[in-house]
C-alpha cells in the first residue's frame, strides 16, 4: 500500500479546505448560539458552493447523478469537513451509498434529484429496542394487494427534519427489506424531535409508520436484501465518521497549538511546559495514527474483489472508526485542558468538538460493536490477514 497520496487528491484536500474555512468556521459560533439552526440563506450558499466544487452525491456514480468518487478521494474530502464544528459539515450531504441498488425508475424519481439537491434522504433503522442489531427489527411490512404496508416506529432519524423522502428499514416475510417512504406519505408521524448534547444543522427526530401503504416499485433492491445493503451503508459511514474525527483532531491540534505558543504564564509561553508539550505530541502522534488507518482502510474498500477481501474490509472500517473516534475525543479533552477556562466557554472550537465528538463513538455502531466486529474477524482469519 502507498500512503503516499497522489498530488491531485492533496490539490483535492487545499480546495476543500479553503471551502470549509470561507464558507463554514465563520458560521460556527452564530450557529450555536442557535442552537444548531443555520439560517436558509448560509445553507443555501454552502450547498451551491458544494455543488460548485463537485462535492455532491460524492458516493454515487455519475450516471445516477452523482460523482463517482473513490472511497480514498471520499475520505480526503470528508477529513476536511470534519474541520468544522456544529456539525455544519451535514449541509454538504451525501445521500445513502446503498442508493446504488435503486432501479432506472427510482433513479430518476429519488437519486437524481437527490444528488442534484432537490430532494433529501433519511436512512430509517434504529428502534427504541433495536440499536447495535439492525437484523432484529419490530418493523414491520406486509404485501397486500400489490402494495406494502408499514408498521412500526423509528428513533434518531438524522435529517428527517429536513428530508422529504426516507429510506425505511423493516421485516418481511423474506427478510430485512429496505423501502422508498416519501415523508408525506399518510401515516407517517414525527412524533418527538428530541434535544441532543450537539449542536447540529439537522435534527433527530422518532417516527411513527401507521398503516403506511408503500408502492411495490418502492422496494430499494430485492425483498431481503435489505441488511446486505444496510452493512454496504455501515461500512462506508463508519469511514466517514473516522476521517470527520481525524479533520477534527488536526484542527484542534492546529488551535491549541497556536495558543500554548501565545498563553504565557510566570514569564514564558505554556507550549515550553513539558506538560503541555506532552499533550500535543500525544495528539500528533494519535492523529498520525489514525489518518494512516484511515487511508488504508479507504485504499482497501476501494481494492475489494472478493467476499473474503469484502470482509477483511468489514474489519479494517471497524478499526478505522473505532481508533478514529476515541483519539478524537482524547485529542478534544487535552485541547480543553490547554485552553483551560477558555476552552471550557461555548465560542471556542475545543467546547463545541469536546461535545460534537462524543456522538461518533456511538452513531453507526458504538466502539462495543467495533471491537466485536474487528475480534470475529480476527478470530476467523487470523492476525496477518488484517495486517497485510
Amino acid at each position: 500500500m502507498n500512503f503516499q497520496l497522489a498530488p491531485e487528491l492533496e490539490e483535492l484536500r487545499r480546495t476543500v479546505r479553503q471551502f470549509v474555512a470561507e464558507y463554514m468556521i465563520p458560521l460556527e459560533v452564530e450557529t450555536e448560539y442557535a442552537g444548531g439552526a443555520l439560517a436558509p440563506e448560509h445553507w443555501q450558499r454552502i450547498q451551491a458552493r458544494s455543488r460548485e466544487l463537485h462535492l455532491n452525491g460524492m458516493s454515487l456514480p455519475k450516471e445516477f447523478g452523482g460523482q463517482g468518487y473513490k472511497y480514498l478521494q471520499q475520505v480526503v474530502i470528508q477529513e476536511e469537513l470534519g474541520r468544522v464544528t456544529n456539525v455544519i459539515w451535514d449541509v454538504v450531504y451525501c445521500p445513502a451509498v446503498c442508493l446504488t441498488a435503486a432501479t432506472p425508475d427510482q433513479v430518476e424519481r429519488y437519486v437524481k434529484p437527490t444528488c442534484a439537491g432537490t430532494r433529501r434522504d433519511a436512512y430509517a433503522i434504529t428502534e427504541e429496542g433495536v440499536g447495535s442489531d439492525p437484523s432484529k427489527m419490530e418493523t414491520w411490512a406486509v404485501l397486500r394487494d400489490g402494495q406494502w404496508v408499514i408498521n412500526g416506529d423509528k428513533w434518531h432519524v438524522t435529517s428527517a427534519d429536513v428530508a422529504d423522502y426516507l429510506v425505511v428499514q423493516a421485516d418481511t416475510d423474506q427478510g430485512i427489506t429496505l423501502f422508498f417512504v416519501d415523508k408525506d406519505t399518510p401515516g407517517v408521524d414525527i412524533y418527538e424531535t428530541p434535544e441532543y448534547m450537539h449542536s447540529c444543522v439537522v435534527k433527530h427526530p422518532k417516527i411513527r409508520f401507521t398503516d403506511v401503504k408503500v408502492p411495490e416499485e418502492n422496494v430499494l433492491g430485492k425483498p431481503g436484501e435489505g441488511l446486505e445493503l444496510t452493512k454496504e451503508w455501515f461500512r462506508r459511514e463508519r469511514l466517514m465518521i473516522a476521517a470527520r474525527c481525524c479533520g477534527a483532531a488536526g484542527r484542534l491540534i492546529e488551535d491549541a497549538s497556536a495558543f500554548a505558543q501565545s498563553r504565557v504564564q510566570f514569564g514564558e509561553p505554556i507550549s515550553e511546559y513539558q506538560l503541555i508539550q506532552a499533550m500535543l505530541a500525544d495528539s500528533l502522534t494519535e492523529l498520525w495514527a489514525a489518518r494512516t488507518m484511515l487511508y488504508a482502510a479507504a485504499q482497501t474498500e476501494d481494492e475489494v474483489s472478493n467476499v473474503e477481501e469484502l470482509k477483511i474490509s468489514h474489519a479494517r472500517t471497524s478499526m478505522a472508526k473505532l481508533y478514529a473516534s476515541e483519539m478524537a475525543g482524547r485529542v478534544a479533552d487535552r485541547a480543553v485542558q490547554i485552553f483551560g477556562g477558555r476552552g471550557y466557554m461555548r465560542d471556542n472550537v475545543a467546547e463545541r468538538f469536546f461535545r460534537d465528538l462524543r456522538v461518533d463513538r456511538i452513531w453507526e455502531g458504538t466502539s462495543e460493536i467495533q471491537r466485536m466486529v474487528i475480534a470475529g474477524s480476527l478470530l476467523k482469519r487470523g492476525a496477518e490477514a488484517h495486517l497485510e
